[in-house]
C-alpha cells in the first residue's frame, strides 16, 4: 500500500478519530502486524500536539500462552502496577487508540471458563476508573490487516495479496479517499440528520420482524436519544470512537424488550466465532438461546454478570452500507456491525441521555441504561427486515423497510 495513502489513515485516526489535543497523552494498543503503520500514528499524533505518545503491543500467541500456563489466581490478580495504570488513565484522560489485526480464530482452544473467571474477577477493580472516565476522553477503534485475519478472508490468495486486499477493504470502508478529512465531515452530517429524524419522532417502542424469524420488540428511554458518527466528551472535544461507522443507535429501556432474533452474521468474540445462533428475551432478559457453533462461548458471554444478559444498545444500518455492498464478510465486528442492523448485549452508553453532560453516571443508569462489564454487538439486519416506530402520540411509524430506511 502506498506510504501517501496510509499516511492519510495515520492522519485521520490521529485527528479526527481520536482528535489528539495539545498537551494530551496517547496510548495506542496494536499488534504485531503492522509496526510501521503504528509509528506512521504515532508521529501524527505527536504532530497533533500530543505530549506522549505510549504503545502497547499485543500479540495473540503470547494471550494464549497465559491463559494456558497462569493459574486461575494468577490470572484473577491485578498487580499494583496495572492498577496504578489505571488510575493514571482516570487522572489525565489520555486519548486512546485501538488499532485491531486480530485474526477471528486466534484464541480458539483456550478454556473459556478460566478466562471468563478472570474477567469477572478483575472487573470490580477496573470499574471505578472505567466510571470515573467515562464521557470524560476520546477514543478511537480502527483497523489494519493481520496476516491471519487476511486469509481468513482471502483464503484463495497468498498472504501477501490478502494483506494488501484487506488494507484496500479497510481504507476503502473508512473513506480514506482524496480528502478523508472532508468526507468524514459530511459522513457525520449524513448520520446526525438521521438521528435528528429519530429524535423527533418521540418513539416509544421498536417492532422488528424478519422472514428469518425475528419478531422483536424493544422499549426506548423516554429521555434518551439518537447518535451517530462523531461524539462529544463532555468537555466538549469532538472525536469518531469507530473507523467504520455507519450506525445511528441509541441505549434502550433496561427490562424492556420482548421476542426474539436471529443473527445474520457471525459473531466474533474473544477471538472465536459465534456461528448461527439466536437469542429470545422476556421482560429485558436474555432467557433462551442456541448457537450452532460455539454455543458454550455465547452462553459465557449472556452470563458474564447480572448486565450482561440484558441490552445495551440498539443500531440502525441500512442494509445497502457500503460496508454490506462490498460483499466482504469481515469476521470483526467494527466492521460486520456496520454492514447490518445490530444490538448489544451488556453495558450502555450514558451519552445516549439527554443533557447527559448534566447528569450524573448514576442518573444516567437510573433512567434504564444497562450497566455490565462487557458490551458486545450481533447482527440482526436483512435484506427483508422491517422496523416500526411505536411512538408515544399513538401513532406507527415505519424506520426500515426492506432492510433500508423508510424515509
Amino acid at each position: 500500500m502506498k506510504q501517501t495513502v496510509l499516511r492519510k489513515y495515520a492522519r485521520l485516526i490521529a485527528r479526527t478519530g481520536a482528535n489528539v489535543q495539545k498537551g494530551q497523552e496517547v496510548f495506542i494498543t496494536a499488534g504485531l502486524d503492522q509496526p510501521e503503520f503504528v509509528k506512521l500514528v504515532a508521529e501524527e499524533c505527536y504532530k497533533a500536539g500530543a505530549k506522549k505518545v505510549v504503545v502497547d503491543w499485543d500479540y495473540q500467541p503470547l494471550q494464549k500462552l497465559h491463559y494456558r500456563y497462569r493459574s486461575q489466581k494468577t490470572l484473577n490478580a491485578m498487580d499494583d502496577y496495572e492498577e496504578a495504570r489505571w488510575k493514571h488513565y482516570a487522572d489525565t484522560l489520555p486519548a486512546r487508540i485501538y488499532l485491531i489485526s486480530d485474526d477471528p480464530d486466534g484464541l480458539r482452544g483456550v478454556n473459556q471458563a478460566k478466562v471468563a473467571k478472570a474477567q469477572q474477577a478483575r472487573y470490580p477493580i477496573i470499574k471505578p476508573y472505567r466510571d470515573q472516565m467515562e464521557n470524560k476522553y476520546q477514543w478511537c477503534i480502527a483497523a489494519v490487516p493481520g496476516k491471519p485475519w487476511a486469509k481468513k478472508m482471502f483464503p484463495e490468495l497468498r498472504a501477501s495479496q490478502a494483506v494488501e486486499k484487506l488494507w484496500q477493504a479497510i481504507l476503502d470502508t473508512c473513506r480514506v479517499w482524496e480528502d478523508p478529512v472532508a468526507e468524514w465531515e459530511a459522513h457525520n452530517a449524513s448520520l446526525q440528520s438521521h438521528c435528528d429524524r429519530l429524535n423527533a419522532m418521540g418513539i416509544e417502542k421498536l417492532r422488528y420482524t424478519s422472514s428469518n424469524g425475528t419478531d422483536f420488540t424493544v422499549g426506548l428511554i423516554p429521555e434518551g436519544r439518537f447518535c451517530g458518527g462523531s461524539e462529544d466528551t463532555i468537555g466538549g472535544v469532538t472525536f469518531n470512537p469507530n473507523m467504520p461507522t455507519e450506525e445511528c443507535f441509541t441505549s434502550p429501556m433496561k427490562g424492556k424488550a420482548e421476542g426474539i432474533v436471529y443473527a445474520t452474521k457471525p459473531l466474533c468474540y474473544q477471538s472465536q466465532l459465534i456461528e448461527d445462533f439466536w437469542i429470545r428475551f422476556e421482560e429485558g432478559k436474555a432467557v433462551e438461546w442456541h448457537a450452532e457453533k460455539n454455543e458454550a462461548l455465547l452462553t459465557k458471554m449472556i452470563t458474564m454478570d447480572e448486565g450482561s444478559c440484558y441490552l445495551g444498545e440498539c443500531a440502525l444500518v441500512p442494509y445497502d452500507s457500503p460496508i454490506r455492498r462490498s460483499g466482504l464478510l469481515f469476521y470483526e465486528t467494527l466492521f460486520d456491525e456496520n454492514a447490518a442492523c445490530h444490538l448489544a448485549l451488556g453495558e450502555g452508553f450514558a451519552d445516549c441521555i439527554q443533557d447527559f453532560q448534566n447528569r450524573t453516571l448514576e442518573e444516567c443508569r437510573n433512567l434504564g441504561v444497562n450497566e455490565s462489564m462487557i458490551h458486545v454487538d450481533f447482527m440482526i439486519g436483512s435484506e427483508d427486515l422491517n422496523i416500526d416506530a411505536v411512538c408515544r402520540d399513538g401513532s406507527v411509524q415505519p424506520v426500515f423497510r426492506n432492510g433500508n430506511w423508510a424515509f
